[in-house]
């Protein structure tokens, strides 16, 4: 059943030349994959409108947005809801990201410069220093990796699209990080893939970034038991 419009606090501040709409959305996104906004939970459009003190129309765009994403499904007559994880969305969204960071990382080893190897190696020795329990630092810190490695051989775009499929992704990264896969496993991993792209080996680099990507397969079957509420039966 759904739940009831619940409050949520996350600050929110009108910023530069982006539209309203789309920095609602992005502070929406936020919410929901942190779990802030639970799965099943209603948001009204008039509700949030007041909150944020902006019109309807931009809330309208940041559901419409959202919806595009799978985050919030919009029922006729009854309203829009955050929705459950599907575990399908979730492994076709790391198939798709699989196919992306491979090449990228391919060609990194091929061509990277050697300044790109080092902020690649300053945000690994970030992540190690990230205090336990602070887990949306570190998901910060991995976010960055990962759009450093795309930007590192001139795949912004390549980037935005694993932005726009990863958002399941991402809620399951919340959920997991304490209990499935420890950080320090993580970070491990990072290095291997660092470590192939300054050896020049794009097959290892490869073969790092698979091994990666592939580490949310095992763990998401537990996670889904942990968390019944959060995931489509």
């Amino acid at each position: 059943m759904e739940q009831e419009n619940t409050p949520f606090e996350r600050a929110f501040r009108q910023v530069g030349p982006v539209s309203i709409g789309t920095q609602l959305y992005r502070h929406l996104r936020e919410a929901i994959i942190r779990g802030e906004l639970s799965p099943g939970q209603a948001l009204s459009e008039a509700e949030i409108s007041k909150k944020y003190s902006v019109s309807r129309q931009p809330v309208r765009e940041a559901f419409i947005k959202l919806a595009e994403e799978r985050l919030v499904t919009v029922l006729p007559q009854r309203g829009t809801f955050v929705v459950k994880i599907s575990v399908a969305d979730v492994l076709d969204a790391r198939f798709v990201r699989e196919v992306i960071e491979v090449a990228v990382v391919q060609e990194a080893a091929m061509h990277v410069l050697p300044e790109k190897i080092k902020a690649l190696r300053d945000i690994i020795a970030a992540q190690a220093r990230v205090p336990h329990g602070q887990n949306e630092q570190f998901l910060e810190l991995d976010e960055a990796f990962h759009r450093e490695l795309a930007y590192s051989v001139g795949r912004a775009h390549a980037w935005r699209v694993i932005e726009g499929i990863k958002a399941q992704m991402d809620r399951v990264r919340y959920l997991s990080l304490d209990d499935a896969t420890p950080i320090t496993h993580l970070i491990e991993q990072h290095s291997r893939i660092v470590d192939g792209i300054e050896a020049g080996d794009p097959v290892a680099a490869a073969d790092a970034m698979r091994t990666h990507l592939r580490e949310i397969i095992s763990s998401l079957p537990g996670i889904a038991e942990q968390n019944p509420e959060t995931f489509e039966q």
